[in-house]
């Protein structure tokens, strides 16, 4: 591989990451690397990784990422490949052994780390192929999407993520790394954990023909509602998508020259409860059931009995439960538009979901914005709001 070398922040690349990100706050970069090419991904990261006294921020489109006004003292990686192209179905990567064929109307497609997720969406739909269409207008890069692991109405990426090229920090080597591999969870995955360390290069998709130019099933009821039909429904996907875009428009969480898209997107994840704890929350708060409730035990007489709660294990797992953040926030009395004395961090006037940077706000306030929140969630529900977003040089 040729070398490619680290260029300054002066010569090639923003100046700060605020001009970078999504949300528009953090300081100046010491070394911004533009990486266009596979080669200068791994000639820049084995650099970089090196010197084990000097950050490195790895950053697609920038729109998960809130950083500190403090200038970053290291390198930013910023992953810029582009390319989108179908594989053999015959050849195709991570099949486990033992796992049906595919069918006839499979399209497997190896798109890299810096395509724009959305571009990816609409060409999908455009070309006829399902299972993306839900995601629509969700910004960032196609590369953060396994990490994430995206969702949105009723989808996300596990659902058509075969896996993904991983460039090891341990080896320096390609690795294919099957979905199986990277433990997706709700916005959640081995990668983001820490358990899996690298640089996603690319990311192989599995999406299906639709030769009649319908949709996957809708499987969100605001979206089902939103296109007058009913859960379940097949529709077309330009339907989908054009519906999809008008929803997330409505809550500011399309970029556009609205100022409620100045974010994030959604700054906190739904937590995740006991079914045994959302049973004390009142019974209007919002919830869903995300694994199967215990089913009925018959124990001995002089058993004794065990708590609902217990430990889980692979045969009695712990019923869990999804709650609404955006319910939670709402009913802890923080109203969309609320911003602390003397800060340009809000909360966005459209969803109390997003935080916003109304005009020259720093990271700091929109942490400090955050820490309320949290506060005042934690304090009316003991509920504690995990944030969904990189959070670079900022406590919280």
């Amino acid at each position: 591989m040729g070398a490619a070398q680290p260029v300054s922040a002066e010569q090639l690349g923003p100046r700060t990451l605020a001009e970078a990100t999504t949300m528009r706050v953090g300081g100046e970069v010491a070394t911004w690397v533009e990486a266009t090419t596979r080669e200068q991904i791994a000639a820049a990261y084995a650099e970089a990784i090196a010197d084990d006294f000097t950050p490195l921020l790895l950053l697609g489109g920038g729109s998960n990422t809130v950083a500190a006004s403090a200038p970053f003292d290291g390198t930013v990686l910023h992953i810029a490949t582009r390319g989108i192209r179908a594989l053999p179905i015959a050849a195709r990567p991570h099949r486990p052994a033992g796992e049906e064929p595919p069918s006839d109307d499979s399209v497997v497609l190896r798109v890299e780390a810096g395509e724009g997720w959305d571009a990816l969406v609409a060409q999908t739909v455009a070309d006829g192929l399902a299972g993306l269409e839900a995601l629509s207008g969700i910004p960032g890069s196609v590369g953060a999407a396994p990490i994430q692991n995206i969702g949105a109405y009723g989808q996300e990426v596990a659902a058509t993520l075969l896996g993904v090229e991983l460039l090891e920090q341990d080896t320096l080597e390609v690795r294919q790394v099957p979905a199986s591999e990277l433990r997706l969870g709700y916005r959640d995955s081995a990668i983001k954990r820490g358990l899996l360390s690298g640089v996603v290069l690319s990311v192989d998709l599995r999406l299906r023909r639709s030769t009649d130019g319908r949709s996957q099933p809708v499987a969100y009821q605001q979206l089902a509602t939103a296109l007058g039909v009913d859960l379940g429904t097949r529709v077309p996907l330009e339907d989908v998508r054009a519906t999809v875009l008008e929803l997330r428009r409505s809550k500011g969480m399309v970029l556009s020259a609205d100022p409620d898209s100045v974010s994030a997107g959604s700054f906190f994840t739904n937590p995740m409860v006991s079914a045994r704890f959302a049973k004390q929350l009142p019974q209007e708060a919002p919830r869903w059931s995300v694994s199967p409730q215990l089913s009925a035990t018959v124990l001995p007489l002089d058993a004794d009995t065990p708590a609902i709660d217990a430990v889980p294990s692979l045969d009695r797992p712990v019923p869990q439960v999804k709650l609404s953040a955006a319910w939670l926030i709402e009913q802890a009395g923080i109203e969309r538009g609320f911003a602390l004395p003397g800060s340009r961090a809000a909360i966005s006037s459209k969803h109390t979901l997003a935080i916003t940077n109304r005009g020259g706000a720093t990271g700091e306030q929109v942490a400090e914005l955050a820490r309320f929140v949290q506060a005042r969630v934690e304090n009316q529900f003991g509920v504690h709001l995990v944030p969904e977003p990189v959070l670079v040089g900022l406590p919280l």
